[in-house]
């Protein structure tokens, strides 16, 4: 063995020899090439954060680099059409198809188990209705609402523009307008973007009364009135909480307190603007009441409520007392589930803190008419609304109308790649990347918008006709089945009873 090496050996140095001009050029173009995968290698045994990359230079990297890519090959590779989180495939594919109005049929069969614990499904009738387009819109505004909206029962969740690019807002509210509904505007403000396509606007005061605040960040009724009185205006939402933070507070950076957004906000550009965790304009339920009263004679009667993620039920017990108690109104209730999204929260925040949406929907409703006030006050759900099966569900807990967020993105394109906190949204929705956001065509999306919510809409319309209804006041807790064991079923009216 030891003589065929040097037999080799002297065969390659005869042979380098002989081109030796050659080699010498291609042993300095090599260098050249490489020199890069040098630098970065000895760079990897230098440095002293990655154990992985100093013990294994340069190979090291690919653990980082294929954990980068890990949610898309989990999601386009992995993952059956079932088992994705937060939305599976199926669930985002039906918005895609509702949106770009295309097939929204399946073949074979259901690929659900039938038979498994938390399977749901609704009871049918053998003598079908038929359901009006009228019959699926609600009037919103309380004995006390000089300007009541009639609303579609199924909005635009609140998504703030800053979190949302310019596009994604135009497509949002060009589809509301397009389709007859509303857009809430979260709460960084009405910005140029909800005004421009002239849609139905939820105005969202949160607790940095961004639009209509004082230089020292408390509510300025003055400008307040001036926004109010915006034609497109409709409803007046109070953020007490959000379902993905609730009792969390928020801080805008100053880098990202661009000019635009500082004069929507009201607030000094390059500077970081606190959101914080509760109200100064009251901070007890007389002083939330009393709040919906003054917004409600500032914009001129329009309907007012609040929203908030269930918490201490004692809490929501008291409101409904003090509403009983000052006959003070307010026009709707927003309940945000704690499975609610948003573009970034804490780890513990979104995933242990709050009510999950049917829980808090049951006992809201349920205390709503213990307390005589449910007549007057319109009942809004928020949270994982996707399909008209989601909407059926929340009706028959009490909802009058739900709101979607999650559900309107996939329908502007989202393809759920994670990265909304990061601010390099590849679809151009959640980013203020000008290179990213120019892929986001208004035109084609406000279409898709508008699309998905009138197809979602037909949806339920069908559901409730082959169920025996005639509107959405007829559709109980007793329509909807669970398995919660193997072989037990229970409809909702015994796991939620009244």
């Amino acid at each position: 063995m030891r003589n065929l090496f040097i037999g080799i050996s002297t065969i390659l140095v005869i042979g380098l020899g002989s081109a030796g001009h050659f080699v010498h050029q291609a042993f300095w173009w090599i260098l050249v090439g490489f020199s890069p995968l040098i630098i970065m290698g000895f760079f990897d045994i230098l440095q002293t954060k990655h154990t992985i990359r100093k013990n294994y230079p340069l190979l090291g990297r690919l653990r980082y680099f294929f954990e980068s890519i890990r949610p898309e090959i989990s999601q386009y590779f992995i993952e059956s059409d079932l088992n994705g989180r937060p939305f599976n495939r199926r669930d985002r594919s039906v918005v895609y198809q509702r949106a770009k109005g295309v097939r929204q049929t399946v073949p074979f069969g259901t690929q659900l188990h039938t038979d498994e614990p938390g399977y749901e499904w609704v009871t049918h009738s053998l003598y079908t209705s038929h359901i009006e387009e009228d019959d699926l819109r609600i009037t919103i505004g309380s004995s006390q609402c000089k300007q009541p909206y009639n609303s579609s029962i199924m909005n635009v969740s609140a998504m703030s523009f800053g979190s949302l690019s310019m596009n994604a807002v135009l497509s949002l509210n060009g589809g509301a307008k397009r389709g007859n509904f509303a857009h809430n505007t979260g709460e960084g403000g009405i910005s140029d973007y909800h005004k421009q396509p002239e849609g139905d606007l939820i105005w969202q005061i949160g607790t940095g009364y961004f639009g209509c605040r004082n230089e020292d960040g408390t509510f300025s009724p003055d400008l307040f009135q001036k926004n109010a009185a915006t034609p497109t205006v409709k409803m007046i939402e109070i953020k007490l909480s959000q379902g993905a933070k609730p009792g969390h507070g928020g801080i805008l950076p100053a880098k990202k307190n661009t000019p635009e957004i500082a004069k929507i906000r009201h607030v000094k550009a390059g500077t970081a603007v606190l959101s914080p965790p509760r109200h100064s304009a009251f901070n007890d339920s007389k002083g939330l009441l009393n709040f919906v009263n003054q917004l409600r004679e500032l914009s001129a009667g329009k309907p007012v409520g609040f929203k908030l993620c269930l918490g201490r039920k004692e809490e929501f017990e008291e409101i409904c007392e003090t509403i009983k108690s000052t006959g003070i109104y307010p026009d709707f209730i927003t309940i945000d589930g704690s499975e609610g999204g948003t573009g970034a929260a804490p780890l513990e925040f979104s995933d242990r803190i709050g009510t999950p949406l049917y829980d808090a929907l049951a006992f809201v409703y349920n205390t709503m008419v213990n307390y005589g006030i449910k007549d007057e006050i319109k009942l809004i759900a928020s949270g994982r609304v996707m399909t008209g099966f989601d909407i059926v569900k929340l009706l028959a807990l009490g909802a009058d109308g739900v709101n979607s967020a999650r559900a309107m993105m996939f329908a502007l394109g989202c393809i759920q790649a994670l990265e909304c906190d990061s601010g390099h949204c590849p679809t151009g929705i959640a980013t203020q990347e000008k290179s990213l956001m120019k892929g986001l065509d208004v035109t084609d999306k406000t279409v898709r918008v508008a699309n998905f919510h009138k197809n979602t809409i037909f949806a339920v319309k069908e559901i409730l006709e082959a169920t025996g209804k005639h509107g959405t006041d007829d559709v109980r807790r007793d329509l909807i089945y669970r398995r919660v064991e193997e072989n037990k079923v229970m409809r909702f009216d015994e796991i939620y009873p009244y």
